[in-house]
């Protein structure tokens, strides 16, 4: 970027769910609320929030495995033009690191690629394993991705006919501890609710989905601190999926319709019991890109309260991820809307400019 470019935000600024300020600036991609001297500004007007975040979403990843760059390049578009400009991709076949050069694209924590037992998942999207060699796949993953590592914790079990758990404690147990060891956080799949506890109780830090949360189990992920991130646009899919394998696996249709049938219950609960709950959407695999909004008002139907749904793809979701948001010297990503997404998350779906790196890309 060139010296001197100079981005002038004003109206509402949202520094924070109570913070408004009026007005800050953006001098050569970084956040200063200083007004620059002698130095001309192009001036958007609206009500600005941090580049929304989507804790769980897969670039360079489709139903059939890993992509190729141009791809991949429409897949991250996506989501730039729908708000989204931080992404954890949980998991990916893909190598996407090219994007980091991008000052256009979206910023990525990655978590590599997904760790599945054999013949437990999707076929081409994990490094598919048997437990003795978690530990060791685990480390490599904690050191090729950006402090994330995403493990398959549970999955259709073709003999049982059902969920079950994939991994032994124990094993999971010496997983975690060297990703923790390495520096690196772990986050797990997990639909069904018998995997739940020996993945907490090993020290996980997040796990995906979250259908399978009980009475029994919410005390517990609020006791450790573990966050979830539920991804309501894909549990919404669970109906259509339990359809068409009920004939060959009716337990598992059967599970598949019951978690989904109390799934804003089971999100709600969470939010109550002080469970931290962020947005993903999981695009990338079934799901379309750019549904950041969507997954928002899915929070809301749940019964989370707007601000608190909003902050779990704002300020909440980028201090957990260790990311700033508009604060002072931050990269200036931001979203500016035509009115107070606080009042109507709604809102969200429409973005009146999308500021990455302190340029106005849409």
């Amino acid at each position: 970027m060139s010296d001197h470019v100079v981005l002038h935000v004003k109206g509402r600024v949202l520094v924070g769910p109570e913070e408004v300020r009026d007005e800050l600036w953006a001098v050569d991609g970084r956040i200063t609320y200083e007004r620059p001297r002698d130095l001309e500004a192009v001036t958007v007007d609206g009500w600005a929030l941090p580049g929304l975040v989507d804790a769980h979403c897969h670039v360079g990843l489709d139903r059939h495995g890993a992509v190729d760059a141009a791809t991949s390049e429409k897949q991250a578009v996506t989501d730039r033009d729908a708000g989204t400009l931080l992404i954890r991709d949980a998991g990916s076949a893909a190598d996407t690191r090219w994007i980091d050069d991008r000052d256009d694209l979206p910023k990525i924590i990655r978590a590599g690629r997904h760790i599945a037992r054999t013949r437990r998942y999707i076929r081409n999207y994990a490094h598919e394993i048997e437990p003795g060699d978690l530990v060791a796949y685990v480390a490599r993953e904690a050191r090729r991705g950006d402090g994330w590592v995403k493990l398959v914790g549970d999955w259709i079990d073709r003999e049982a006919g059902d969920l079950t758990a994939c991994w032994p404690r124990g094993e999971v147990e010496a997983a975690i501890a060297e990703a923790h060891r390495l520096g690196a956080r772990v986050t797990a799949h997990c639909f069904a609710e018998d995997s739940l506890r020996d993945l907490v109780e090993a020290g996980i830090d997040c796990i995906e989905h979250a259908t399978g949360l009980t009475e029994d189990t919410i005390p517990l992920f609020a006791e450790r601190g573990v966050a979830i991130v539920p991804t309501l646009v894909n549990i919404a899919t669970f109906p259509r999926l339990a359809a068409g394998g009920e004939a060959k696996f009716p337990r598992w249709s059967a599970h598949m319709r019951a978690l989904h049938s109390r799934r804003y219950d089971t999100v709600r609960s969470a939010y109550d019991a002080g469970i931290p709950v962020f947005v993903g959407t999981d695009a990338g695999g079934s799901l379309a890109h750019g549904l950041v909004a969507a997954e928002v008002e899915e929070l809301v139907k749940a019964g989370i309260p707007p601000v608190e749904a909003l902050s779990a793809t704002t300020w909440g979701a980028r201090a957990w991820l260790g990311r700033p948001a508009l604060q002072e010297g931050a990269p200036a990503d931001l979203v500016v809307y035509d009115s107070d997404p606080r009042a109507d998350v709604r809102v969200l779906a429409g973005p009146r400019r999308v500021i990455l790196n302190g340029r106005v890309i849409g």
